[in-house]
């Protein structure tokens, strides 16, 4: 407790507001860590109660040391629809484990004799598993040689299951179950390519992360909290409307067809998140951006991309 009020910059997510309240009154450095408020859509806004609570605790502290870490690109959007946080938001995130890797041997030991791709997560409506499973039928129906692998369970399984059955995919869509998280990045180490096809309810999405870091060309949902800060279209990775399972289709046809693009793309993916995206890396620029903000310079062209750099407003 006595931390939480004496320290010189603290990072609160869920935490009670005395430790707010306390620290604001003294205009202490403070950073808010949320993702995005509105998961359901912006509409969420005419629900009285939860108006109220974002003035209250949110905009009423617009004139103290209170900054928001954004763990969603959409996060600065939906403080911005109240009011809160403008000019004080900056990017951030969740940072699992950064492995390094010969990135020519990665590469290489995803070679095989047919395309491989890689769906993870639970088995719920908004992570949308049935995609992978309309893509397969793409790739099937285009002459693809290819295999799924799907790692996972949950309420959709049988649904899931009768779909690849129904649609002729048992020859090559596998369902792994769940695994450890170790084998998940073994499987991602493995795969060409990573489907990430959750909607707007997946806050960040931390697998996006490691798969990137495991060199797999990710083709995800613009939809997905961490995309828009850790994916570049055609440049580190593909990102397709959330609206439009024919989008999602024809950039994994498109990866299909050019293997040295999907090569390019799962490389520099693993390049970003080494070089850009590593929990040492947020630590290193939160401690420089605390220094900027106590000495009252310009925060917003300390860094131009990346932890701790200026979060757009989007919406």
């Amino acid at each position: 407790m006595r931390l939480g009020f004496e320290s010189d910059v603290v990072i609160t997510g869920s935490a009670p507001e005395q430790f707010i309240l306390k620290r604001t009154t003294e205009n202490k450095l403070t950073f808010r860590y949320s993702e995005r408020v509105f998961k359901k859509g912006r509409w969420e806004i005419l629900n009285p109660r939860l108006l109220r609570q974002l003035l209250w605790y949110h905009r009423r502290f617009k004139n103290k040391s209170l900054y928001m870490l954004c763990a969603s690109a959409y996060t600065a959007g939906d403080f911005a629809v109240v009011g809160a946080y403008k000019e004080k938001t900056y990017k951030w995130g969740y940072f699992p484990e950064v492995r390094e890797y010969d990135l020519a041997l990665l590469m290489r030991g995803k070679k095989g004799t047919r395309l491989s791709l890689l769906w993870a997560g639970r088995f719920e409506g908004w992570k949308h598993p049935e995609k992978a499973l309309y893509v397969a039928k793409y790739l099937k129906e285009c002459h693809i040689e290819f295999s799924l692998r799907i790692i996972g369970g949950g309420d959709m399984d049988k649904r899931l299951k009768s779909m690849t059955k129904s649609l002729d995919l048992e020859d090559c869509v596998e369902f792994l179950g769940y695994m450890s998280p170790d084998d998940v990045r073994y499987e991602m180490e493995r795969a060409e390519i990573y489907l990430f096809t959750s909607d707007r309810n997946e806050g960040w999405g931390a697998v996006l992360n490691e798969a990137m870091n495991s060199g797999c060309a990710v083709v995800a949902s613009y939809a997905i909290g961490a995309v828009p800060y850790l994916l570049k279209d055609n440049v580190n990775g593909m990102v397709y409307r959330n609206d439009s399972t024919d989008d999602l289709c024809e950039k994994v046809l498109m990866l299909a067809k050019n293997p040295e693009m999907m090569t390019r793309l799962g490389s520099h993916a693993c390049n970003s998140i080494a070089e850009g995206w590593s929990a040492k890396i947020a630590a290193t620029r939160l401690i420089a951006l605390a220094e900027c903000l106590f000495s009252g310079r310009d925060a917003a062209s300390l860094f131009l991309s990346g932890p701790c750099s200026a979060a757009p407003t989007l919406f």
